[in-house]
């Protein structure tokens, strides 16, 4: 594709002009940043890239745009071996034409689309493009609508990963958006439904780029980013990483990497990590790190909604999606945005048969106005449904705390989960002693205002539910285990498990709360 001087009359958005003149000069100035071509060529094993419609032009002749053919169009194409298996991907070329969609280069993007899906590959978007090209008008637009139809019907059928290499502006935006995981680029990537001018425009607010739509912004504040990198290298180097845990599609199982270590061994640390004071914090990741193999954890979405952790490992070379409540921040309280972190990741393992692992630390659902006006009804409901509707092996281990409707939600016994353990410090009720004794007994409180009263009553309680043997006489707990027998019995519980098979009641689809 031609890589010459991309801003002297390629520019395919003249409202966006200024906008891609400063990207041009900031590019100048930062190191590292490839071609699109470069980036292919460092995603793909090497030498194995096959280009498809590199001689394909856009049709536009309108506003001067016959003068302005360039091969490719924009976009280039194609697939190859990503660690010996089958990929397609796409690669937007900002030097031409501002990266921007146009008619013909979105017919190319779908047509690899469809390849995808006819031979079962993993789908992979380079971004790096000022938008809609307005030259074309509507034909245009109706390239991209294409393209987020045909990311719809992709969805659950193939991995799709989007990368913004660099602006992802406007109704673009929604691509990446429709795919299963993105990947961004400190301080280059940028992506929004409206840029900085139109925002000062319309709503006389000043801000900036990075502010508005930058990697730290969707990565910390609005979810919307996955994984982040410092560089090109490292972004491509991710979604490698990230490739490396998922199967080609739907109909197949991830990758089983060969495991020299003891799957049976006995993780002494792991007694050390849960503290005595069932008030104190810890990190959850230390536990999840002694547990899988070679202490290897692939965080997903690790700077949003802290309170619950996700991501992939394996156990004995057998790749497990991973959902962790965090004390460490915000006492592993479920609040809206954990809820739709969760749920989305739990729903992604599910469609693509990645067995789920939940680690469960949670005092009930994050109380408070906000909480209620932002619709924690609603979100709670999300992850709930998630884990309903899961049909992959469901494992659970309650380390420390399961309180009320969060007790529910998180893969527990009742919504279909295979294995429930618990440690022995367990608890499982409705709510902590303290609020469970004030509510009992509150009219006893107030009578005789006695604390040694009150103490004893937080000891009863204590004595009924601070353990995990009430649910476990019930059959809610199938074992209490040692923690330093978590990853033993893990391994375990998958093998007896390889094997299930459960279906859903046939219907066209459920309706989530959305």
């Amino acid at each position: 594709m031609n890589n010459s001087s991309p801003y002297e009359e390629n520019t395919g958005r003249e409202d966006e002009r200024p906008y891609l003149e400063r990207e041009s000069g900031q590019r100048a100035e930062k190191k590292n940043i490839m071609t699109a071509r470069e980036r292919l060529e460092f995603l793909f094993d090497e030498g194995t890239f096959q280009e498809i419609g590199h001689f394909v032009v856009h049709r536009c002749t309108d506003f001067g745009m016959e003068n302005k053919k360039v091969p490719g169009d924009a976009v280039i194409t194609g697939s190859g071996l990503i660690n010996g298996r089958l990929v397609h991907a796409y690669a937007q070329d900002f030097s031409v034409m501002g990266g921007t969609f146009s008619e013909a280069n979105t017919a190319k993007i779908c047509r690899v689309m469809d390849k995808a899906l006819q031979l079962g590959t993993p789908f992979i978007g380079l971004n790096d493009s000022g938008g809609s090209r307005i030259q074309e008008g509507v034909c245009g637009l109706a390239g991209v609508a294409e393209m987020f139809l045909k990311n719809t019907m992709a969805s659950g059928v193939i991995p799709q990963i989007s990368a913004i290499m660099g602006p992802c502006a406007g109704g673009a935006s929604y691509s990446p958006a429709l795919t299963d995981f993105i990947v961004m680029i400190e301080e280059q990537s940028h992506m929004f439904v409206t840029g900085p001018d139109v925002i000062k425009a319309v709503t006389h607010e000043d801000v900036s780029k990075e502010e508005l739509g930058g990697a730290a912004v969707h990565h910390k504040k609005s979810g919307v980013a996955h994984l982040v990198g410092h560089d090109d290298k490292e972004c491509i180097a991710l979604i490698r990483e990230l490739l490396s845990y998922l199967p080609s599609n739907n109909l197949e199982d991830p990758l089983v990497v060969e495991c020299f270590g003891d799957s049976g061994r006995s993780e002494p640390l792991l007694k050390e990590i849960i503290p005595d004071d069932p008030r104190a914090a810890y990190d959850v990741k230390e536990l999840i790190r002694l547990v899988v193999d070679d202490g290897n954890f692939f965080e997903l979405q690790s700077g949003y909604a802290q309170n619950i952790v996700i991501g992939f490992g394996r156990l004995h070379g057998v790749c497990v999606g991973i959902v962790a409540n965090q004390p460490h921040y915000l006492a592993g309280a479920l609040d809206t945005d954990a809820s739709r972190k969760g749920a989305r990741f739990v729903r992604f393992c599910d469609a693509f048969n990645i067995p789920l692992i939940t680690f469960i630390d949670v005092p009930g659902f994050m109380p408070g106005k906000n909480q209620e006006h932002e619709g924690i009804i609603r979100d709670g409901a999300k992850l709930l449904y998630a884990y309903c509707e899961a049909t992959v092996p469901k494992i659970s281990i309650i380390t420390r705390k399961a309180y009320g409707g969060a007790y529910c939600v998180m893969s527990s016994k009742h919504i279909r989960g295979d294995y429930n353990f618990a440690y022995p410090g367990a608890e499982i009720a409705v709510m902590g002693p303290e609020g469970a004794v004030n509510i009992i007994y509150r009219r006893e409180l107030a009578i005789q205002k006695d604390e040694r009263f009150r103490e004893a009553k937080l000891e009863e309680y204590r004595q009924r539910f601070a353990n995990p043997y009430v649910a476990a006489s019930r059959g809610y707990i199938d074992e209490v285990i040692k923690p330093e027998e978590t990853r033993n019995k893990l391994i375990s519980a998958l093998d007896r498990l390889k094997t299930k098979v459960v279906k859903n009641l046939p219907k066209k689809h459920g309706n989530m709360p959305i």
